[in-house]
């Protein structure tokens, strides 16, 4: 399927193509969401079970079209920016089709991200209209957004103006029926959508203007330094690549996926819905935020047959006190992607969860996102020590760092692609672009990898993660990979800290597995003999999680700067 290169050859230096028998689709999202549900209109194309909403791929498209047509009404035109603030939910699914078929700019906004944050995403991109949650769990979103905008509370809906957001002209805000108290100078989603019509000659109108390169999509990525950067992706981006990571699980119209993953991240806007979509699979919600015992509810009650999901997600699941009591047979496929997937763990989902056909696919938010990946039929033993490899259409090289050149086969070095899925670019950051993207097309990842004979990628790590400690260079990954194998451990992080004397010093941040117990000594004593001394973990702490972003991105820096704390360390300087 997808994943297959076109020659079986084998390979001297890391540079490998896609196969390019099964052509790109040139529609626009809509055009082609139309098409699908003109072939199966009374299938089921979304179940948000937190909702109790059910949607055919007919009903769909008539409650998207309603919400484009009310959006249109609002003044809106292509090209205009949409914020979406949200959790999972169907309202977020209808705004990702009605902006794409009337050519609106969506705009992905992390529901962890707080006031100063958000000010920055709106105001960054211009967004004139903004749908979000009215709160979630402790998180109050209208606050927030009355917080910087106080003068909202004497202004009508769809004519705001406020100093700190002098783009926003109209705020909407997801209610459920017959929920709460009207929110002065904002309007419900439900009667946004009752202005609307699904018969509204302006959709098709506009539609027909559209053209697969335009950009429907902007996406912050989530930089370790610095103000998020805006990654702006086009319909041509982003269908395709659900495309082929659908074919990648050999998706059919009989799959059911579970989304426990966010989708305002790539993962599940792309990899889940975009992948349901070009497949005319259904999409299953099992919450509006991630809760393992939800999941696996969701699988047994809604029998799925994919799920996708994080590491950490799995890992979750999998060691829930409850997870003997669900039957999870009737799953096959999904996705475990989002940071480097212990073996370990994969072998469990593997042989626990029935996901025989599980993939991996790695990627990042400026190639929409996916570069490689592993297919159904990849060994388990390739499945479980790579990323897979090169998608179709796509082609991708491993470049030593300093000099630009290809490495050979086996060598490390960054991971470049370049294709159809590479960004429209960074939203009005036009020298950060050229940063990311050479002259050539080429985007620069930041990631270490290798490359074998057959074009299986493995990503060893970040080239600001890499660890020197006494001239040796050292892959945290390597030693995670490792500390996964003890019987106790649950999960792992490794990390490079300050060092006087060596210049760097490894240290493991440990989650032991429920109901164990674990010593600094029995975790060196694991190691020795078995790794080299100076991959020994100098400092060893016992901890219930890490930091990480909303999708599961573990945020070692965090880690990193923790510890510095914790020892009273100091980066060395550098003249």
């Amino acid at each position: 399927m997808g994943a297959a290169l076109p020659s079986t050859a084998p390979l001297s230096t890391s540079l490998a193509l896609g196969a390019t028998d099964v052509p790109l689709i040139e529609q626009t999202l809509g055009d082609f969401f139309d098409a699908m549900v003109a072939r199966q209109p009374e299938r089921e194309a979304l179940v948000s079970v937190h909702q109790g909403r059910r949607y055919t791929y007919r009903s769909l498209q008539a409650e998207s079209r309603r919400l484009a047509s009310a959006l249109l009404g609002l003044g809106l035109v292509p090209g205009d920016r949409v914020g979406i603030w949200s959790h999972n939910n169907a309202e977020w699914v209808l705004m990702q089709l009605a902006t794409a078929q009337v050519g609106l700019v969506l705009v992905n906004i992390n529901p962890a991200y707080r006031t100063s944050e958000v000010e920055y995403a709106l105001n960054k991109v211009g967004c004139r209209l903004l749908v979000s949650m009215a709160r979630f769990k402790t998180s109050d979103y209208l606050g927030m957004l009355r917080e910087l905008a106080p003068e909202w509370q004497r202004q009508q809906p769809g004519r705001l103006g406020a100093l700190k957001l002098p783009h926003l002209q109209t705020v909407v805000w997801i209610d459920e029926p017959g929920q709460g108290a009207d929110e002065p100078g904002l309007l419900r989603f439900s009667e946004l959508l009752a202005r609307g019509d699904a018969a509204d000659a302006r959709v098709a109108e506009v539609a027909a203007g559209l053209k697969a390169t335009d950009p429907i999509n902007i996406q912050f990525t989530s930089g370790t330094t610095g103000f998020p950067k805006g990654a702006t992706l086009t319909h041509r981006n982003i269908l395709n690549n659900g495309f082929f990571i659908g074919e990648c699980m050999r998706l059919t119209p009989e799959d059911r996926l579970c989304i426990p993953v966010p989708l305002y991240h790539c993962f599940g806007m792309v990899l889940g819905n975009l992948a349901c979509f070009t497949h005319g699979a259904t999409i299953v919600y099992p919450n509006d935020g991630f809760d393992p015992l939800t999941v696996l509810q969701t699988v047994q009650d809604e029998r799925c047959t994919g799920l996708h999901g994080v590491p950490t997600m799995f890992i979750a699941e999998l060691d829930h006190p409850r997870f003997a009591e669900f039957d999870l047979s009737t799953l096959r496929t999904g996705i475990m992607a989002g940071s480097p997937c212990p073996t370990e763990v994969m072998k469990r989902v593997v042989e626990q969860m029935h996901l025989s056909e599980i993939t991996i696919a790695y990627g990042m938010t400026e190639t929409s996102p996916v570069s490689c990946q592993s297919s159904t039929g990849t060994p388990l033993a390739k499945r479980v020590s790579t990323v897979g490899q090169v998608q179709p259409h796509l082609a991708v090289k491993i470049v030593n760092p300093e000099t630009g050149e290809t490495v050979p086969v086996g060598e490390r070095g960054e991971f470049c692609t370049r294709g159809y899925s590479v960004m429209h670019g960074y939203w009005g950051d036009e020298a950060k672009t050229r940063e990311a993207i050479d002259a050539e097309g080429w985007m620069h990842t930041g990631d270490l990898a290798t490359m074998d004979a057959e074009g299986y990628v493995n990503i060893v790590g970040r080239i600001k993660d890499m660890v020197i400690r006494g001239g040796e260079n050292i892959y945290p990954r390597e030693i995670e990979e490792f500390l996964y194998r003890h019987p106790q451990v649950q999960d792992v992080q490794v990390v490079g800290v300050p060092d006087a004397k060596y210049g760097e010093e490894l240290c493991a941040w440990i989650v032991v597995k429920p109901g164990q117990e674990l010593t600094e000594e029995a975790v060196r004593a694991f190691c020795k003999g078995q790794i080299a001394h100076y991959k020994v973990p100098r400092y060893i702490r016992f901890v219930t999680g890490f930091p990480m972003t909303v999708t599961g991105k573990i945020q070692k820096f965090r880690i990193r700067d923790e510890m510095k704390d914790q020892l009273g360390l100091a980066e060395e300087k550098t003249a």
